[in-house]
């Protein structure tokens, strides 16, 4: 049997360590932390079996959160698929930004559109627990996904409703919508390459400038917003000036784009008055 720090070592040489360490720790049931302090410790044929058949899906571009089968977003872990886009931790500005416009001693009605793995309407339900959101998507196994992580964080004040965008709320006003839509260009050379290749592609490209379905969703929006509702969309680094033109044409107020941590645009909202 091999010693657990020469089968790490082994496999940072293969793929970018923190990978080898996620992968190996999944292998063995383990936490991360754990490797660590047990580094002589042997690992059994068939421990490292499981680790060889994950590591080589890696090296063949599988995302590491497909491969586990989870990713860490906001306080929690999600379970993801490849039904499901894997979250990201820019779209945490997005939830920041929605929670200052969400006070916490009001009833309010938010909503989520294409909200995959459930990562923004579970973490705003989360935080906010006296309001009532609702999770629309098009896809039922990516419902069946986020229904299945609503259950097993326990959060309860969350509805899902299978429909693109707007179309499961006819009727219905919101305080704030957000949304992390599909914003890539169809033929961006990207979707061919890293982990984008194994993700859902109607989860990803939006037309021909990647702006189709935010200018769906903008257009839409102020038949759902309450009164001094806000709409809040990400979208890719270089669209800001597109997404706020969207968002005044359809005449929401104060609109802005905030950037994220790597000072890139990231998210714009607006406010129906």
């Amino acid at each position: 049997m091999t010693r657990l720090d020469a089968l790490l070592r082994a496999a940072s040489a293969r793929v970018d360590p923190p990978d080898a360490a996620l992968l190996l720790a999944h292998a063995l049931q383990r936490p991360r932390a754990w490797l660590y302090a047990h580094g002589d410790e042997a690992v059994d044929a068939a421990a490292a079996a499981r680790f060889e058949s994950l590591l080589a899906r890696r090296v063949a571009g599988e995302p590491v959160a497909y491969l586990t089968g989870s990713r860490g977003f906001w306080r929690f872990e999600l379970r993801v698929t490849p039904d499901t886009l894997i979250p990201r931790p820019e779209t945490e500005l997005l939830v920041e930004l929605a929670l200052e416009r969400l006070p916490a001693d009001r009833v309010l009605r938010v909503a989520d559109l294409g909200t995959g793995s459930g990562a923004i309407a579970l973490a705003l339900a989360g935080e906010r627990p006296r309001a009532e959101v609702v999770a629309t998507d098009a896809s039922p196994a990516a419902l069946a996904v986020a229904r299945g992580n609503a259950a097993a964080l326990g959060i309860g004040n969350v509805a899902f409703r299978e429909g693109s965008w707007f179309a499961p709320l006819a009727g219905e006003r919101f305080d704030l919508v957000a949304s992390n839509p599909p914003y890539v260009a169809a033929g961006d050379p990207h979707l061919g390459e890293g982990d984008l290749r194994f993700e859902p592609a109607t989860a990803l490209a939006s037309g021909g400038d990647g702006l189709d379905d935010i200018r769906a969703i903008a257009a839409a929006a102020p038949a759902y917003l309450a009164a001094g509702g806000w709409l809040l969309l990400e979208h890719g680094h270089d669209q800001g000036a597109a997404v706020r033109a969207l968002l005044r044409e359809a005449g929401l107020a104060d609109v802005a784009t905030h950037r994220d941590l790597e000072q890139r645009e990231r998210v714009t909202l607006g406010r129906r008055d």
